[in-house]
């Protein structure tokens, strides 16, 4: 038996249950997840500044600096990809005709 067959089906069963729809699950809204992830986004340039007027003085270890960009970067990179599927998804919705 093929080993990716088997890693696939792992990672479905592994997905499935958050297929399911709970009609009495009352998580956090769609708003509330945005507002949080722009909160984080916006707390990672904050420190990632911080980091690097540290390191600038010469108060910051280079490994903290590194890995301050490291993660400012990874978070420009997932907001520039998000940024490129709503417009894709605005797009797409235009083209649909009345």
């Amino acid at each position: 038996m093929d080993i990716r067959s088997l890693s696939a089906a792992n990672g479905y069963s592994a997905a499935r249950p958050a297929t399911k729809i709970d009609p009495t699950h009352t998580g956090p809204s769609v708003s509330e997840t945005l507002k949080t992830s722009f909160e984080d986004f916006a707390a990672t340039l904050q420190t990632s500044e911080q980091v690097s007027v540290q390191a600038m003085t010469g108060s910051a270890d280079p490994h903290a600096l590194v890995q301050a960009l490291a993660q400012t970067e990874l978070a420009v990179e997932t907001a520039v990809t998000v940024r490129n599927k709503v417009v894709e998804a605005y797009q797409e919705i235009l083209r649909m005709p009345v």
